[in-house]
């Protein structure tokens, strides 16, 4: 098949540190190629990939901000849609606007939602567009739209054999991700005060949370007890997963995904997360790590994470949400829609 991924540019594919979407795109780019697809990736100027790479925007939007978002997000769709003919289908990983030329595209054009229909302007857009094939990533994010035209629900994968095998832990709790209030770093912060654990923090301050940085999380921090570390590289990721005691997500929305769930779990690390969106899907309840309703259930769930077994943590992650498995799954919607 001539596939054709339509990728976020906010980020390099393959992200250098943050970024979901991106990393998706990459391994699915990645993995398609590898079963002999013909792939053109729709991607930032630096990527690099084994696709054929075409690119109408010269660096991530995260880290040139001088770039004006909304035109290059544009341009990056429209040039998709501009080599639609050399394709046999479109797969929009971008977000909401790479839907709105579907019905003129001469291909099938694919939408994975990525927790998009959360988003109250995406949803004017959708409602629109909801006779449009799309995939969910997990059942639970159907929730948020249950209106549009889903054709499957593929997982998504990561690069299993990328991740180092499970070890004795130290006594750190690590919340990695977006530092942002709906993905509940303050109640890491009182889950840290509750257990008397130290806790680590990693990840991206977004521009639209400094507030919510500087007055729920930054007060808390003595360099010691409870620290932020920026953001983590692949590397410094899979380190510090693979000993943390235990690794928070007590989101506070209902959430998609949650891929830092399924890494943490991969390194051996268990997850103690609220009962929130894709979280019961992804995480084995006493098996892989605890699901939680309040910080204090969470605080004794972090004591009881000893009991977990750090090898089958890893053995889940890997196996059920790998990147092979993820692939096998677009493959499979790819010649649905090329066959209807």
């Amino acid at each position: 098949m001539r596939i054709g991924i339509i990728a976020s540019v906010a980020w390099r594919i393959p992200p250098r540190q943050y970024g979901g979407w991106e990393n998706v795109a990459h391994l699915l780019a990645e993995g398609l190629v590898r079963r002999g697809h013909e792939v053109t990736l729709f991607a930032t100027a630096d990527s690099i990939t084994s696709a054929r790479l075409s690119s109408a925007v010269p660096r991530p939007l995260e880290e040139d901000r001088s770039l004006p978002s909304r035109v290059y997000e544009t341009l990056n769709i429209v040039n998709a849609y501009e080599h639609a003919r050399e394709l046999d289908l479109l797969h929009n990983n971008a977000g909401v606007y790479g839907t709105v030329l579907s019905r003129l595209s001469p291909v099938p054009v694919l939408t994975t939602l990525h927790g998009s229909a959360a988003e109250p302007d995406s949803r004017i857009i959708y409602d629109r567009y909801r006779d449009q094939p799309y995939v969910s990533i997990t059942h639970a994010e159907r929730e948020l739209f249950p209106e549009l035209n889903y054709v499957a629900t593929v997982y998504n994968g990561i690069a299993s054999d990328s991740f180092p095998e499970p070890c004795e832990p130290d006594d750190y709790m690590l919340f990695l991700g977006r530092l942002s209030p709906d993905k509940g770093v303050h109640l890491a912060v009182e889950v840290a005060k509750l257990t008397g654990r130290p806790l680590i923090l990693s990840g991206i301050v977004p521009d639209e949370n400094r507030e919510y940085f500087q007055t729920r999380v930054l007060p808390h921090l003595d360099g010691r007890r409870i620290r932020f570390v920026g953001p983590s590289d692949p590397a410094r990721r899979n380190a510090l997963m693979r000993r943390a005691h235990a690794f928070l997500h007590l989101v506070t929305y209902h959430e998609a995904f949650g891929l830092t769930m399924v890494e943490a779990m991969a390194c051996g690390a268990p997850v103690v997360a609220t009962r929130r969106g894709s979280v019961p899907e992804l995480v084995r309840d006493r098996e892989t790590g605890f699901i939680v309703d309040t910080p204090e259930q969470a605080a004794a769930a972090v004591e009881r994470s000893g009991s977990i077994d750090r090898g089958e943590c890893t053995r889940w992650a890997r196996e059920e949400f790998s990147a092979e498995k993820m692939v096998c799954g677009y493959e499979r919607v790819y010649e649905a829609l090329l066959n209807t």
